[in-house]
């Protein structure tokens, strides 16, 4: 008998009632450290005062309009977003999949407006993940998001990954876009080296293309600037956010130059909830802590302590670990023995950690962990891997 939650989710035999900071506490009071952060979502920690405060300040007032009106809370965001990056518009949905679809649609729209209609396709990498709608699978095309979802949607090219020879081969009149996460978070916690990022933004002016950055996971501060793309010193055209904007409250954004939205006019993309007063006032709150100069140093120093202590973990565990990468706090261990098996060691240490692609598990903590708390997590891993040890 199927249960009444649609069984798509192998769950762990956890239930939390309550976040504190970078704490998961169950019912009986057990609690676990968060490394995983909701994957990536709760960027300023559990139950954060500021992100509180202005959620129940903007729930005293006024949940929802709908698009139909004007909404402050919206505009400040959008103006917020626009002055720290490089967008010159924003439209607001509620996931980083919602997001996808738009890049997707305005990718399209933007050669269509341009007399090219035949540039429909989109470039991506494989080991990609952008979603799970119709668009989101087909973008990542690999055969465990695909399989009995046919027909896919056309017009998507994949490329290996980091693969810039493959990537010149497949351009052609038809190629509209280039779609690439600057890490790949569900792939395994890559990082595309700086000159490779470059080295697509010059392939996207040379050919004429468009250039959509998925900064779903990596974004918001994550890898220690407000978003991966900024180490190196490019921008794109289209950017995805989701996740962290919205600190735990479902907040997604399409970021554009207004070249690139230009064809985006009024009926041509919609969303009921996308930009509503309760998100936007949470999304703010994070913009007014995670966009800080002070902020990112912190999120950086923290991320070079949880490496070093990572580094160590593994040189005295080479049978479970084989090493680390990633980017700030945006951090993968390499696992020599089944990551999986490493994940649920770790709920039995008390420390929660998230599979990825690769054999890789992933440690996203809340940016707001301390130095104990790293201390403590490293702690925690390394009685898991102990226990595997010994099993």
């Amino acid at each position: 008998m199927i249960p009444s939650i649609l069984p798509t989710y192998n769950r762990a035999p956890l239930s939390f009632v309550k976040g504190e900071g970078a704490w998961l506490i169950e019912a009986d009071g057990q609690r676990f450290l968060d490394l995983g952060a909701g994957i990536a979502v709760n960027a300023m920690g559990h139950a954060h005062p500021a992100l509180v405060a202005a959620l129940t300040e903007q729930a005293g007032k006024l949940w929802h309009t709908s698009n139909l009106y004007q909404i402050p809370a919206q505009q400040e965001l959008a103006d917020r977003l626009v002055e720290a990056t490089f967008a010159d518009t924003v439209f607001f949905t509620n996931s980083g999949t919602e997001s996808c679809e738009l890049a997707v649609k305005m990718a399209r729209k933007f050669f269509h407006d341009a007399g090219q209609p035949e540039r429909t396709d989109i470039i991506a990498f494989e080991g990609a993940f952008h979603g799970r709608s119709s668009a989101g699978i087909a973008a990542a095309g690999s055969e465990k998001m695909t399989k009995g979802f046919g027909p896919l949607l056309p017009g998507f090219k994949h490329v290996p990954w980091g693969d810039h020879d493959a990537f010149h081969a497949a351009i052609d009149d038809n190629t509209a876009a280039i779609l690439i996460e600057p890490v790949q978070g569900e792939g395994g916690i890559r990082p595309l080296p700086d000159q490779c990022l470059r080295g697509l933004r010059d392939l996207c002016d040379e050919r004429g293309i468009l250039l959509i950055l998925d900064e779903v996971q990596c974004g918001v501060g994550r890898t220690g600037r407000l978003f991966a793309h900024e180490w190196a010193g490019v921008t794109p055209d289209i950017m995805m956010v989701a996740k962290g904007i919205g600190g735990g409250f479902p907040l997604g954004a399409v970021l554009a130059t207004e070249r690139a939205a230009t064809g985006m006019g009024a009926g041509t993309h919609g969303s009921t909830y996308g930009g509503n007063p309760l998100g936007c006032a949470v999304g703010c709150a994070v913009m007014e802590h995670v966009a800080t100069p002070e902020f990112l140093a912190e999120v950086n120093r923290k991320a070079g302590l949880m490496r070093q202590r990572l580094e160590g973990l593994v040189a005295a565990h080479p049978d479970i670990f084989t090493g680390v990468r990633g980017l700030g706090l945006m951090l993968g261990l390499k696992c020599k023995t089944t990551n999986t098996d490493v994940v649920k060691a770790g709920y039995d240490a008390l420390v929660a950690t998230v599979p990825a692609a690769d054999n890789v598990i992933r440690l996203l903590p809340p940016l707001t962990i301390t130095d104990a708390e790293i201390a403590e997590a490293v702690t925690r891993l390394d009685a898991a891997a102990t226990a595997l040890e010994t099993a």
